[in-house]
């Protein structure tokens, strides 16, 4: 009685201590394999295509930019440089520089301020060698100037102008509108084309279909 007493109390202390090893044997392998699968995702989140967006969105609005801004139009600054060139002749009354921005043509037309035409370069060469010797003391200011460029090899400049001088010993001065078109000869930028009209009204030039209605009188207050 006694030796199966103590059979079945080592029956039950093997069974014990079996189910415990068990027990301690299952919780390690599983957390590990846990353990092991978090830490490989959780730095893989950052690196992710979610982000890359954030680093070159900035490049459609640079674009953007270099769209609107003017002076990165291609051709524009040359095209700036020629008509600056142009303004820079006529304030030193200086015929050479003023006559080589023009296109040397028989088809260079200029429709002048004083309402007449002048046709082909020479002849507006000779306009300005009859009329130079005489100006002196030119200020000439610009403003509101506008480039927009016409495909590769043309554009168009305008802009409003005032101008002062003393012409033959006597001062005046002027103002006006400007257009001018150039045009892509060779490796230069040339005018091909100028037209300047007054910036104000005249009624004795415009039909009175064309003219701007006056305002209507207040009445007086009764």
């Amino acid at each position: 009685m006694f030796r199966l007493v103590v059979l079945l109390a080592l029956v039950i202390v093997i069974s014990v201590h079996s189910l415990a090893q068990n027990t301690n044997s299952s919780t390690p392998t599983e957390r590990p394999r846990t353990t092991t699968n978090t830490n490989q995702s959780q730095p893989e989140r950052p690196v992710t295509d979610t982000s890359k967006p954030t680093i070159v969105s900035p490049a459609p609005r640079s674009q953007n930019r270099t769209i609107v801004t003017p002076p990165q139009v291609p051709g524009s600054a040359a095209v700036v440089a020629a008509f600056n060139s142009l303004l820079d002749g006529i304030r030193k009354a200086d015929v050479k520089s003023v006559t080589n921005v023009y296109w040397n043509s028989p088809r260079l037309v200029l429709f002048n301020n004083n309402g007449t035409v002048t046709k082909g370069w020479e002849q507006m060469r000779k306009n300005r060698e009859s009329s130079y010797p005489d100006i002196t003391d030119v200020k000439l200011d610009v403003r509101d100037v506008s480039v927009i460029m016409l495909g590769r090899d043309g554009a168009l400049v305008s802009c409003l102008w005032t101008q002062s001088q003393t012409y033959k010993g006597t001062p005046e001065t002027a103002s006006g509108r400007m257009t001018l078109v150039f045009r892509r000869v060779g490796n230069a930028w040339k005018a091909v084309h100028l037209h300047t009209s007054p910036d104000k009204e005249d009624p004795s030039r415009i039909p009175p279909s064309e003219r701007t209605p006056s305002p209507e009188p207040t009445p007086p207050p009764q």
